[in-house]
């Protein structure tokens, strides 16, 4: 540390020649020696820029006539691979063919008793779909009914049959259960008039709510008057369901 009269001597005017730290060693590769290697091996001599010194030709090493000409394969005799599998060759005009079968079948008349005797043949069904007359085979469409001709076309299918019996036990199943009832004297049915008036009555209720659900305000900004006008609808949706119900069953019964 300088003082303050050191600071001020002539010996600080002259320049300090700066002093550099060394360098770290350069890193080198311990696969150095093995990847140069590797890169030598295998490499062909001349193979670029040719040989340093070209020896010289001999007298006895000269260009020979056709030397440089493409020696072509010894001619043989082409044969097909599938030689042996080929059919024989079409008979020439001047072959004459083997006589010695013969047959007594008169062709003639087989041929014309197959044709008498044979059913026709059913053409093909058809129907034109333009002006011009554009033909599409019938069946594939889906126009030709073939379920007519099904063998139990007509007849009620298993599973309306099966269905049928079990609803025909599970009536008698009911009216046994309703006789019993009846026997002990715990069941009983609705009259005519007691019906009509049992729906009179649901209408007539049905009747009031709706007289007064139409008196509400339209606005249902309070919490009391959302949950009465939800209350009158619910009273008269219950009601419409017995309404329907009683309406829709005939025979009703009740326990005493």
């Amino acid at each position: 540390m300088y003082t303050q009269a050191e600071e001020g001597t002539i010996y600080n005017l002259i320049p300090v020649e700066e002093v550099k730290p060394p360098k770290d060693p350069r890193h080198a590769s311990k696969f150095k020696s093995s990847v140069r290697d590797e890169f030598k091996h295998n490499k062909a001599d001349h193979k670029t820029m040719g040989q340093a010194k070209v020896p010289v030709p001999t007298t006895d090493n000269f260009l020979k006539k056709r030397e440089k000409e493409p020696k072509l394969p010894t001619k043989q005799e082409y044969k097909y691979p599938d030689e042996d599998r080929r059919k024989p060759p079409v008979p020439k005009k001047d072959d004459k063919p083997l006589m010695g079968l013969k047959t007594t079948k008169n062709f003639l008349t087989i041929n014309a008793v197959e044709n008498i005797t044979s059913v026709p043949k059913k053409p093909e069904k058809k129907f034109a779909d333009t002006r011009i007359g554009d033909t599409h085979a019938l069946e594939p469409s889906g126009l030709e009914p073939h379920f007519i001709h099904k063998k139990e076309y007509g007849e009620v299918p298993t599973y309306l049959q099966r269905r049928k019996v079990e609803m025909d036990r599970a009536q008698e199943e009911y009216d046994r259960y309703v006789a019993e009832h009846f026997r002990r004297g715990a069941m009983r049915s609705l009259t005519a008039e007691e019906r009509d008036a049992i729906i009179d009555g649901l209408k007539a209720n049905w009747e009031d709510i709706h007289d007064q659900y139409q008196g509400l305000s339209v606005v249902t900004d309070t919490a009391p008057k959302k949950n009465r006008k939800e209350r009158m609808e619910a009273q008269m949706k219950q009601l419409e369901r017995d309404i329907e119900m009683f309406e829709k069953h005939r025979v009703i019964y009740i326990a005493d």
